[in-house]
C-alpha cells in the first residue's frame, strides 16, 4: 500500500484497494434495499436452483408416439419403450366429473321463517288493536283534543305498501280473532313450503342435502317430490289464498294481502362453498384410472385404426417422454437441494446457539451454501474429465471412472469451512458435498462413502489454523486416506485388484487429497475477505510492523506504539489465564489507539515537555480526547480493519467520563453555569466481549503502572486492583459475561505481567551508586522538570489519577502536578 500523502495525512490504502472496497459497498447497498428475510429467501432458493442445474444431468430423449385422433390409421408401429404405469387423465376426470354430478347440492334451510311471518303478522295486528283502544279511550275522556286532521287515521305498524288502507281494512274486522287464525294460518301454510330466491333457481334439481341451521341436521329431498316455490311464487300464491277469500271486501283483502305476503321469506338457501366442498370430496374419493404397460409391448401396428383406448396409451407414452425431458427430474432435485440446504440451515442456527462462532449464523450458512457449491463445481467438472479418460482409453484400469474419480478433490469445502469457523459446521458441508457426489457419481453409494470419509479424515486430521502449511498438512492426511478408501471401494465393488488398478487407485487418492489442499488454500483469502473471518495467520498478518497505518504511529506517536505494545502483551497474557482468544486480544491492543494519530501531541506518552492542555479549556481538551475513538473508527473503516479488530477502538474505553477534565471544567464554571457531562463521555459501547473487557483492564493498567515512581510489586498490586475495582463498580463490564473468578484471574495475570516487566535490576558492584538507606527512595529531581522526560512518575499509588470507571487521566493535570 502506498505511504504517499493524502490531504494532510499520510494515505492508508491504495487507489485500487479504495475501489474494490467502494464496489463492495456500493454493492452491499443494494442488498440492503431488501429486508432480511427477502435476501435471505433469494439466496437460498438461487442457490437450491444453482445446485440443480449442476447436479442434472442430459440424457438421450426416448421417442414418443406421435398424435392422432380417434378414427385415424397408424402410421407404424408403436412399442413401449419401458415398463409404463400412467395415470389415464381423461377417464379418471370422466369417473370424477360424474361423480359430482351424482352429489346432491346442499343448502341451508330455516324450518322457523314461516312461523317467523306468522307471528309478525299476528304481533302487528295486535299492536294496532291496542292502538285502537287506547284512542276510543282518550276520545272518552276528551283527552284527544289537539286538533290533527288524521287522530281518526291508524297506520299498520307492520310491512305494507299503503299502511293506512290495510289498518282500515284490520280495523273494519273489528279485530276478529277468528279472521286473525285464519290469516296467520294462511301464512304458516305458505311460509312452510321449502321457498329459495330467484337467483338460486337453477341450482333446484335433483336431490338435495337441507341443512337446518339451527339443529345441523341434514335432510335429503327431492324438487319433484316436495313443494319448491320461488319467493316471489310463494308471495304470489299467499296473495291469491287471500284473495279467494270471499267473507271479506276486496278492497280489504288486497289490503289484507299487501300487509301478509311482504312477510314472506326465503328459507331455503343454496350453499356453494359446502356443495363444491362435497363435490370435490367426492371426485377425490375416485380413484385414478391407470394404463399400465409392460417394455416392448406393441399397442399399435401400423394401418390400425385408432380407438380410444389407443389414445390413453399414446398420452402415457407422451407423458413419459415428457418425463424424460426432465421436468419432473429437475423439480425432484430442487425439492431435494431445498430440503438439504434447509436442514443445514437448521443445524447452523443450532450451532449458533450453543457455541460462539466467528461470524453470524447466516453468514455462517452463507459460507457452508457457497462452498459446497464451489465443491459441486469441482466434482462436477472431475467426472466430466474422468468420464472423458475413461473413454479415450481402451485398457483396463484407465477405462474405469471411478477410479479416475478418486483424484476429484472431495473434501475441499469440507476442509475450507473447519479451517475458516466450526468442525461441525464442517461435517455437515462434508455430508452435503458427499450426497451430491453419490448423485452426480456413477458409482453413487460408493462415491457417497469416499467422500464422506475422505472429508471426515480432512476435517479431524486438521488442527489449528495458525499457519499455511497447516491446508498442507491437512491434505496429505486426507490424500493418504483416500488410498486406504479406494481399495476399500474397489474390494466393495467387486473390481479386480491388479497392480495397475491398485497403483492408478493410489495415485488417484493422494491427487485427490493434494488437490484438497490446493483448492482450500487458494480460497482461504477470498472467504477471508469476503466474510470478514479473522484466522490467527489473518491476525498474524495485521501485526506486520510495516503495515502503513502501525509504520505511522510508531513515527509519529512512538509513545503510544510502545504503550499498545505493552497492553498487547498484558491483554494476551490475561485472556490465556481465562482461556479467550491470545492473539485477537495482542492484535487488537495494536490497533485500539491508532485515533491518536490525529492529534498525538495531545496524549501524555507522546508528551516531552509542556502540556498542551494546560493552554486549552477543558471542554476542548475533552473533545479532543474522545475524538480519537471516533476518528479510529473512521481510520478502521477507510484501512477495512476487520470488525472483530475495530470493535476494540470503542469499546476499551466503554462510556467511562474524563472525571479530572470535567472535575476541572466545573471548578472553572461561572457562578450558576451548569457542564454538561456528556461532553466529557466517551461515546460507548461497553465492552461486548471478553478480550475486549480485557483490553480496557489492560490499558488503564499499563497506563497506570507506566505513571509510578517506585512500582514495586506492591505498589502494582494495590493500584491495580483499585483499577479493576473502579471499572466493575462504573458497570463497564456488564455487557461481556465476565465471571467473578476470570476478574480474579485476569488480576492476577496482570499484576504478574506487570511485576515482569518492571522487576528490580540487579545490583552490580561498583557500577551501582550506593544506596541512601533501605527505606529511603533516591531524591526526586527537581519539580520543574517534566515527570515523563525524567522518567518517573507519581510517588505512591494513592497520587496516580485514575478516574471513577478506572482511568488513568495523566492529560489533565499539570506537569509540576505529577511530580
Amino acid at each position: 500500500m502506498s505511504k504517499k500523502s493524502h490531504g494532510r495525512r499520510p494515505r492508508f490504502i491504495s487507489p485500487l484497494g479504495a475501489l474494490r472496497l467502494g464496489f463492495f459497498r456500493a454493492l452491499a447497498r443494494v442488498f440492503n434495499w431488501f429486508r432480511p428475510t427477502t435476501r435471505f429467501l433469494i439466496g437460498f432458493f438461487t442457490l437450491a436452483l444453482l445446485t440443480t442445474l449442476l447436479l442434472a444431468r442430459t440424457r438421450t430423449l426416448l421417442p414418443t408416439a406421435e398424435a392422432y385422433k380417434e378414427g385415424d390409421i397408424v402410421n407404424t408401429d408403436v412399442t413401449a419403450p419401458a415398463d409404463i404405469t400412467s395415470e389415464d387423465v381423461s377417464e379418471t376426470g370422466r369417473r370424477r366429473e360424474a361423480a359430482r354430478r351424482r352429489t346432491p347440492s346442499v343448502w341451508n334451510f330455516d324450518s322457523t321463517m314461516g312461523e317467523y311471518a306468522a307471528q309478525s303478522f299476528r304481533a302487528s295486528w295486535i299492536t294496532l288493536k291496542q292502538q285502537t283502544e287506547a284512542r276510543r279511550r282518550d276520545a272518552d275522556t276528551n283527552l284527544n283534543a289537539n286538533g290533527n286532521t288524521d287522530r281518526g287515521e291508524f297506520v299498520w305498524p307492520g310491512e305494507g305498501s299503503d299502511k293506512v288502507a290495510i289498518a282500515r281494512a284490520v280495523t273494519a274486522q273489528n279485530f276478529d280473532s277468528w279472521r286473525l287464525e285464519t290469516l296467520t294460518r294462511m301464512i304458516r301454510e305458505v311460509g312452510g313450503a321449502y321457498i329459495f330466491e330467484e337467483a338460486d333457481a337453477k341450482y333446484v334439481s335433483g336431490e338435495m342435502r337441507l341443512v337446518d341451521t339451527r339443529t345441523g341436521t341434514e335432510t335429503t329431498v327431492n324438487p319433484s317430490e316436495r313443494q319448491f316455490l320461488s319467493l316471489p311464487a310463494a308471495r304470489e300464491s299467499l296473495r291469491s289464498r287471500i284473495l279467494g277469500h270471499n267473507d271479506w271486501k276486496l278492497a280489504e283483502r288486497e289490503a289484507l294481502a299487501s300487509a301478509a305476503a311482504p312477510l314472506l321469506k326465503s328459507n331455503v338457501a343454496y350453499n356453494n362453498p359446502a356443495t363444491e366442498a362435497r363435490r370435490e370430496e367426492a371426485a377425490q374419493s375416485v380413484r385414478p384410472t391407470f394404463i399400465i404397460l409392460k417394455r416392448n409391448q406393441t399397442i399399435a401396428r401400423a394401418g390400425d385404426t385408432v380407438t380410444p383406448q389407443m389414445l390413453a396409451q399414446f398420452s402415457a407414452l407422451r407423458d413419459y417422454s415428457r418425463t424424460e425431458r426432465r421436468p419432473q427430474h429437475f423439480i425432484g432435485l430442487f425439492l431435494i437441494s431445498c430440503a438439504l440446504y434447509f436442514a443445514a440451515w437448521r443445524f447452523t442456527e443450532y450451532r449458533s446457539t450453543i457455541t460462539a462462532l466467528p461470524l453470524t449464523h447466516a453468514r455462517a450458512f452463507t459460507l457452508v451454501g457457497l462452498s459446497v457449491l464451489v465443491q459441486l463445481i469441482l466434482m462436477r467438472t472431475g467426472f466430466f474429465i474422468a468420464e472423458s479418460i475413461a473413454s479415450h482409453s481402451m485398457r483396463a484400469p484407465m477405462n474405469d471412472v471411478m477410479i479416475w474419480g478418486f483424484a476429484i478433490p472431495f473434501a475441499a469445502a469440507a476442509l475450507l469451512v473447519a479451517t475458516l469457523v466450526d468442525t461441525q459446521l464442517a461435517l455437515i458441508t462434508a455430508v452435503l458435498s458427499a450426497i451430491f457426489a453419490g448423485i452426480l457419481a456413477p458409482g453413487g453409494t460408493f462415491i457417497t462413502c469416499f467422500s464422506l470419509a475422505s472429508s471426515a479424515a480432512a476435517i479431524y486430521g486438521f488442527g489449528r489454523y495458525t499457519e499455511r502449511q497447516s491446508v498442507t498438512q491437512a491434505g496429505l492426511i486426507a490424500g493418504c486416506v483416500n488410498i486406504i478408501l479406494a481399495l476399500a471401494v474397489m474390494l466393495a465393488a467387486q473390481q479386480p485388484l491388479t497392480l495397475n488398478a491398485i497403483l492408478l487407485a493410489a495415485g488417484c487418492g493422494l491427487a485427490g487429497g493434494f488437490l484438497t489442499a490446493v483448492f482450500t488454500a487458494g480460497g482461504l483469502p477470498i472467504n477471508e475477505s469476503l466474510f470478514g473471518i479473522l484466522t490467527d495467520v489473518k491476525l498474524l498478518e495485521l501485526s506486520n510492523a510495516d503495515l502503513p497505518v502501525l509504520g505511522q504511529l510508531a513515527l509519529r506517536a512512538p509513545g503510544t506504539n510502545q504503550h499498545s505494545h505493552a497492553v498487547g502483551h498484558l491483554a494476551e497474557e490475561a485472556c490465556r489465564a481465562i482461556g479467550a482468544n491470545p492473539l485477537l486480544a495482542r492484535i487488537g491492543a495494536l490497533y485500539h489507539d491508532i485515533g491518536k494519530l490525529g492529534a498525538p501531541d495531545y496524549f501524555v506518552e507522546n508528551q516531552s515537555g509542556d502540556n498542551p492542555h494546560d493552554r486549552l479549556r477543558p471542554t476542548q481538551s475533552a473533545r479532543i480526547i474522545t475524538s480519537h475513538v471516533s476518528y479510529g473508527q473512521k481510520l478502521a473503516k477507510e484501512i477495512n480493519l476487520p470488525r472483530q479488530i475495530a470493535d476494540f477502538i470503542p469499546q476499551h474505553h466503554g462510556t467511562r467520563t474524563l472525571h479530572f477534565f470535567l472535575r476541572k471544567a466545573q471548578s472553572c464554571a461561572a457562578e450558576g453555569e451548569v457542564v454538561d457531562e456528556a461532553e466529557f463521555r466517551y461515546p460507548g459501547p461497553k465492552p461486548q466481549s471478553k478480550e475486549a473487557a480485557v483490553m480496557m483492564l489492560a490499558d488503564s493498567c499499563e497506563a497506570a503502572a507506566r505513571s509510578l515512581a517506585r512500582p514495586d510489586p506492591e505498589n502494582i498490586r494495590t493500584i491495580v486492583a483499585k483499577i479493576f475495582e473502579s471499572i466493575v463498580s462504573d458497570g463497564q463490564l456488564d455487557e461481556c459475561h465476565l465471571t467473578m473468578r476470570e476478574l480474579t484471574k485476569l488480576r492476577e495475570s496482570v499484576i504478574a505481567s506487570l511485576i515482569a516487566i518492571y522487576h528490580a535490576r540487579i545490583d552490580y558492584p561498583g557500577f551501582n551508586p550506593p544506596s541512601l538507606g533501605h527505606d529511603q527512595p533516591p531524591p526526586l529531581p527537581r519539580p520543574e522538570i517534566d515527570s515523563e522526560e525524567r522518567g518517573i512518575g507519581y510517588r505512591r499509588p494513592s497520587e496516580v489519577p485514575i478516574s471513577k470507571g478506572g482511568e488513568v487521566e495523566d492529560e489533565a493535570l499539570t506537569s509540576k502536578g505529577k511530580s
